[in-house]
């Protein structure tokens, strides 16, 4: 049985049997709807509760984890109970030892698997696109991590995380819209479709400030029938990531930070790392953000510019999306077969502990 790449997002989860040239077979929202009672109401009344077992990158809910993973594993891959195969996990960087010792128990005590790997988003994206050192922007949607990885191995130092991503996009998207059609309520959901169909960078600073005046006005219909108009609004969402003052943060823009990163690494890494910058994320498809990212970067204080790795053609499409899933499976077509994942056997000897000397 083929070894299974899962991974989990905040907003989505990707998971698949480990065909490294091919999207994961299955993409879902990482939430999970559950029946409780309504003591309010009372009678034994039951009310729909949605949970997110995923908050900014880090499992929060292991209850609605497990049952996440229960439909994903047994319903929609096909394992069967007693027959569980071996499964390779994505992790955020910064991920807490706890957490990483509470998936591996999990799986082990739980699904009963017979091997486990864990391996860092950042270095999993590289592989993806052919590479084992480089600089990975990833814009989740609800964390953005920058890592420089030299030789396959995270430098945790030099690493950023910041807690906003897509979602804190989505709300400021929200918020301008309201602005210019305040009789319209829009809900959350209808907002997040709509970002992803209209959101899009403008060519640098000059540009965006010159919008107001020259952006075309365009009438949407929402799916309860109210119309909205849409104009600047669409490119306030890529401006935010390179002027985070427009979401009220005292911080610099995206590509200073990649800079300031990499100049935390020994300096006869920095033209490896920068000439090896991926982009990773839903966000980091939207349109205009990748020659809006490279033109801030070809004029950063940098003395070496930082420049976009371009994906090999026969990589599925989107990659940025699925970075990590397809390079997760990579990795699995490697540790597997050569027996360098934690084994039932490892996992009954040490305990939880094993996955930090054997998956870092």
């Amino acid at each position: 049985m083929e070894a299974v790449v899962v991974d989990a997002g905040s907003k989505l989860l990707k998971a698949g049997i480990a065909l490294p040239d091919q999207a994961p077979s299955l993409v879902m929202p990482s939430k999970m709807k559950l029946e409780v009672e309504d003591g309010q109401m009372g009678d034994g009344a039951v009310v729909e509760e949605v949970v997110q077992p995923v908050v900014r990158g880090f499992v929060k809910d292991w209850d609605a984890m497990e049952d996440l993973l229960n439909y994903v594993l047994y319903s929609n891959i096909g394992w069967e109970i007693g027959d569980e195969g071996q499964i390779l996990f994505t992790e955020p960087l910064f991920t807490p030892k706890a957490l990483r010792e509470q998936l591996a128990q999990l799986m082990f005590e739980k699904f009963n698997v017979s091997g486990f790997y864990d391996s860092e988003q950042a270095v999993l994206s590289l592989y993806a696109v052919g590479r084992i050192s480089g600089c990975t922007v990833d814009i989740g949607h609800g964390k953005i991590d920058i890592a420089p990885v030299c030789e396959g191995a995270v430098q945790h130092i030099a690493s950023k995380r910041f807690d906003i991503g897509g979602t804190d996009l989505t709300n400021l998207f929200a918020e301008e819209l309201k602005k210019s059609n305040s009789s319209v309520n829009i809900d959350i959901s209808d907002v997040e479709r709509l970002k992803e169909q209209y959101a899009c960078c403008a060519e640098d600073q000059m540009a965006f400030e010159a919008i107001g005046s020259s952006c075309r006005p365009e009438r949407h219909t929402l799916p309860d029938g109210q119309v909205i108009t849409i104009e600047k609004e669409r490119y306030i969402v890529g401006e935010a990531l390179f002027q985070p003052h427009i979401l009220g943060l005292e911080d610099y823009g995206i590509v200073h930070q990649l800079v300031t990163s990499v100049s935390n690494v020994a300096p006869e890494y920095h033209r490896q790392l920068l000439e090896n910058t991926m982009l990773c994320g839903g966000t980091a498809s939207m349109t205009g953000f990748e020659d809006r990212f490279q033109r801030e970067a070809n004029l950063s204080a940098s003395a070496i510019c930082p420049s976009l790795v371009k994906p090999p053609e026969y990589m599925p499409e989107n990659l940025a999306r699925y970075s990590a899933w397809l390079g997760g499976a990579i990795l699995a077509k490697v540790v597997f077969p050569q027996n360098q994942h934690v084994t039932k056997g490892d996992y009954d000897e040490t305990g939880p502990s094993i996955v930090h000397k054997k998956c870092f």
